[in-house]
């Protein structure tokens, strides 16, 4: 049976970055893997493969139409992950909602994911678009996992990815499986995730601590998992990882309102 998984979170919280270091992870515990990249920007899986994919499943349907091949559009990268990049259009041409539907639509058309297998949604955190709500409404996935830190912006961000799970969970599958929080080393961070985590009727299941490795790696094209094997960042990514899979306690998230939510932050940011 298929585990399918979505990270969500704001533009630039790093999601990408957790979700390639989780699927290397789970590789070496010995799972099947599959990555789809839900952004326009076609990054998610340039870790994974050492590179940029140019050849994403929108590009290749406008190109090869009904003739398009599974192997065309599915790419191998660290640990024998396979990766997906649905694409989208230029910025400022049309709704990049729309790449992740044609994209899910075709990779279901062509059989192309493995029967069983880690499926990683990594997906904007814009769920006011219809298309990225895609994963969650369509049922592609089920474990929502929301990034975020501690500033204000990231956490409004989580709070409206949790009203939208809480929306679809009314008539589906779809559940919050907790909060990966990506530390920014602002005032309290950890005790307001945490927090912020209970009050959304879940829990913080990582804290992942700000780590220059992190930043090299990527210079490197390469997960922490990857580059630097035996650091203490890729344990926590391993460690997420094996959680994850595990994880059986998924909620039907409680959000808040914006103003109890700057209430919270600036209860823990004011001490």
């Amino acid at each position: 049976m298929q585990k399918k998984i979505a990270f969500y979170g704001k533009g630039g919280i790093g999601k990408s970055t957790t979700a390639a270091n989780v699927s290397a992870a789970l590789t070496e515990f010995g799972h099947q893997v599959c990555q789809i990249g839900c952004d326009p920007k076609n990054d998610s899986t340039r870790l994974l493969l050492g590179r940029v994919c140019s050849q994403t499943v929108l590009d290749m349907v406008k190109q090869y139409g009904d003739a398009l091949q599974a192997e065309q559009i599915v790419h191998t990268g660290f640990g024998g992950v396979h990766c997906v990049e649905a694409g989208g259009p230029e910025p400022g041409v049309g709704c990049a909602g729309r790449g992740i539907i044609v994209a899910l639509e075709k990779l279901t058309a062509l059989q192309a994911l493995p029967e069983e297998a880690v499926i990683l949604y990594d997906v904007l955190g814009d769920v006011v678009c219809g298309g990225f709500a895609v994963p969650i409404r369509e049922g592609y996935a089920t474990d929502i996992y929301i990034v975020s830190s501690g500033e204000l912006m990231s956490l409004y961000a989580a709070n409206n990815i949790a009203k939208g799970i809480a929306r679809y969970a009314a008539r589906g599958p779809v559940r919050l499986g907790g909060i990966i929080g990506n530390s920014r080393g602002i005032a309290n961070e950890h005790d307001l995730l945490q927090a912020f985590a209970k009050r959304l009727n879940t829990s913080l299941v990582a804290y992942i601590p700000r780590d220059r490795i992190v930043n090299k790696a990527e210079i490197h094209r390469k997960t922490v998992i990857e580059f630097a094997a035996d650091s203490g960042q890729a344990a926590i990514y391993r460690k997420l990882a094996n959680f994850i899979c595990e994880n059986a306690a998924l909620t039907v998230p409680t959000p808040m309102t914006f103003a109890e939510l700057e209430e919270m932050v600036l209860t823990y940011g004011d001490e």
